[in-house]
């Protein structure tokens, strides 16, 4: 596996296509499920309307666009997408077993096959801080937004607390990389979530990234657990 970095994006692809069938496992485990409460919140913060058609990014296995169609209760469309043909594969497993509508398509979100003003909600969680250029994600994930649509986007970041701030470290740089080495055979990867994590704009400087696309009107965020993870709300501008 080359080296994993955001700014190889062959090598993020590769790491995520060798763990997915470990994936879900290993989140629930290494998260102890908090991750699924992480994603109800972007749902009920993200303004879902019935009928809306739906946008996630960097899908995985699918989680939050599963959690996107119960919202919709059969109404409205939620496409899934993702550059890693290995991880779609098993969000199409699932959605078979759970008789999802849930479209899954190959899709990178640095250039997005979709026209303009094509979705009410976009969203990108625990994605964005693997592309090689945030701020051009951010703009295409604008520019395939309708005017007054949402850009739901949650992700790791640095805690504010400075007692969370050391046990989280403590977690994440001896902890997590073994239980996850061990559970998906792959360590390399669970250190790279770390530093990649630790390396990210979180905050204000992640605002001030999306407001230099010139695409968004409102923006905002909300910190979860003092900070190791973040929800940003970004509204496209009318």
């Amino acid at each position: 596996m080359d080296e994993l970095t955001a700014q190889n994006p062959s090598s993020i692809q590769s790491m995520f296509g060798v763990i997915s069938k470990k994936y879900d496992l290993a989140n629930s485990v290494l998260s102890f499920g908090i991750h699924h409460r992480w994603k109800k919140r972007l749902i009920r913060a993200s303004g879902l309307k019935p009928g809306a058609k739906v946008l996630d990014c960097a899908t995985g296995t699918g989680d939050l666009a599963f959690l996107f169609e119960a919202a919709l209760q059969s109404t409205g469309e939620v496409v899934g997408s993702d550059f890693c043909e290995p991880m779609l594969e098993v969000a199409q497993a699932k959605a078979k077993e759970k008789g999802s509508k849930v479209r899954f398509e190959v899709a990178d979100v640095m250039k997005l096959p979709y026209a303009d003003q094509s979705f009410d909600i976009a969203s990108i969680s625990f994605g964005i801080r693997n592309v090689k250029d945030t701020q051009k994600a951010l703009s295409e994930l604008g520019r395939v937004l309708k005017k007054g649509g949402r850009l739901m986007v949650l992700e790791f970041g640095q805690p504010q607390s400075k007692i969370m701030g050391s046990l989280f470290g403590f977690y994440s740089s001896w902890i997590l990389p073994r239980i996850g080495g061990w559970i998906s055979g792959q360590p390399k990867a669970y250190r790279y979530l770390q530093t990649s994590s630790a390396a990210f704009p979180c905050g204000k400087e992640f605002l001030q990234v999306a407001e230099s696309t010139g695409m968004y009107s409102d923006q905002k965020y909300v910190p979860f657990q003092t900070g190791i993870a973040y929800l940003y709300i970004l509204t496209k501008k009318i």
